[in-house]
């Protein structure tokens, strides 16, 4: 193996905000407590645990998301690279650390609590987690001689911290304390079956931990387990090939592409071919953190007003639980208290575009689009037919309801969607002035002439 990890590209840091987004992603459920029941079933994406212990629970599907457990993942992406070249890698993820929280007893001896209030804090047990980067560089004429195989080992730890009270007397402890991981991260480049060079790099990372029961409980097994598995790959000469918008040519090698329980996507720089990000959780070519989002709310396909706007609601006990639950924990809840109108204001949305600024833009106060041979702008009067399916299930409770348009709007995809409001909805002024609308497809809707009454 070249010794290449020193020149790892600096570019891996600027896509760390969104590495880090999977990384955390289901660390913590609003309302972000250790007494909710969705945070005492965690770690529900990438989950790499012994090979003994899933086994022991039959075959696991080879899907492409990685919600479900395995021992293994594998990436498999395509590149235009020189056997000079150096890929670069960096595997990431989390390993499980254990707080426990100790009463003193009056003899001086320690004893395990559920819960250790100190005036205005209290302290819980908790599973906190530590992130680990494992950084490997070979270059591509290394891979195509064969396969490279690179162990590695999050080792065990524990560390004790006292408590005191307000007068300077040991009243408990907290423990810390990890259980060793052992993994190896398994390489190799062959050519792919296309008109011009082309090599499809394979990286298949594997738990390796040989001492877990078949028959442990998932809380111990987690404790072995890589948690939220991912990798960063750079090349420092050379491109990638997107797997979701291949050239023409490479397409038929794209669909041949094996990802099992990660998805390999560019990443960085919106034209960048530099960089790709193999993640547990199914994600587009070169994506971003909305620069609105003043910060992490660990959940999943997170909307930041309405998490932000409901953490604002918890009782004071509730917020006080849930700093004391994680620190990333505490760190929402004072973000959010500490949140100034203007930065809340910017969290109700924001509408962007892909177009140049010479092309016409998108205008949805004055865009339509044509239904049932009639133009529908804003103005216009609609009935609501939801599809049955692959929609929302809310939307189903306002079939045959008459509505006004509001906006068409035109998203990337060059899909158009109309905005409604509800004739019948007492609230729909109310709506109407706060920009929030019930949106529906074209074909989802009936022209309706502003003379005819709903039925």
């Amino acid at each position: 193996m070249t010794d290449q990890t020193a020149a790892l590209p600096s570019a891996f840091d600027r896509v760390r905000a969104v590495a880090d987004a999977v990384l955390y992603e289901g660390y913590l459920l609003y309302p972000y407590r250790l007494s909710s029941g969705k945070n005492q079933v965690r770690w529900q994406f990438g989950v790499l645990a012994p090979r003994s212990w899933i086994e022991a629970r039959g075959p696991v599907p080879d899907t492409v998301a990685g919600s479900a457990e395995s021992w293994w993942q594998q990436t498999e992406c395509l590149a235009e690279a020189p056997d000079t070249a150096v890929l670069h890698v960096r595997l990431r993820f989390l390993q499980l650390q254990t707080r426990t929280v100790e009463s003193q007893r009056p003899d001086g001896t320690f004893a395990p609590v559920g819960r250790l209030d100190l005036g205005d804090r209290s302290l819980l047990p908790f599973d906190e987690a530590v992130p680990h980067e494992v950084d490997v560089a070979l270059s591509v004429g290394e891979l195509r001689d064969g396969e490279r195989s690179v162990t590695l080992r999050a080792g065990s730890g524990a560390r004790l911290e006292e408590v005191y009270d307000e007068q300077g007397g040991v009243v408990g402890q907290v423990t810390r304390a990890r259980r060793p991981v052992t993994a190896r991260l398994r390489l190799s480049a062959t050519p792919a079956d296309t008109p011009f060079p082309l090599l499809r790099l394979r990286l298949r990372v594997e738990n390796t931990v040989e001492d877990m029961a078949g028959e442990a409980p998932r809380s111990a097994a987690l404790r072995r387990s890589l948690v939220a598995t991912h990798t960063l790959l750079a090349l420092d000469t050379g491109a990638f090939v997107s797997l979701l918008d291949p050239p023409a040519w490479a397409a038929e090698a794209a669909k041949a592409c094996a990802n099992v329980r990660t998805f390999p996507v560019l990443t960085g720089e919106p034209d960048g071919r530099d960089l790709v990000l193999s993640s547990p959780i199914i994600l587009y070519d070169h994506p971003q953190i909305a620069p609105e989002s003043p910060g992490d709310l660990h959940d999943a396909t997170e909307i930041d007003e309405i998490l932000s706007l409901r953490t604002l609601t918890l009782t004071d006990e509730e917020k006080r639980e849930a700093r004391a639950t994680d620190p990333r924990a505490s760190a929402i809840v004072d973000r959010v208290d500490a949140m100034p109108p203007e930065v809340m204001q910017r969290l109700h949305g924001a509408v962007r575009t892909l177009r140049p600024e010479a092309d016409a833009a998108p205008s949805p106060d004055t865009d339509a689009v044509l239904v049932d041979g009639v133009t529908i702008s804003r103005g216009s009067r609609v009935r609501l037919r939801p599809r049955r399916r692959g929609t929302d299930a809310h939307d189903m409770f306002l079939a045959g309801r008459d509505a006004h348009v509001e906006a068409v709007f035109l998203d990337f995809d060059e899909k158009r969607h109309v905005a409604v409001t509800i004739d019948d909805d007492p609230t729909a002024e109310l709506h109407r002035w706060y920009g929030r609308f019930h949106y529906f497809a074209p074909e989802e809707l009936v022209p309706v002439p502003e003379e005819a009454s709903a039925p």
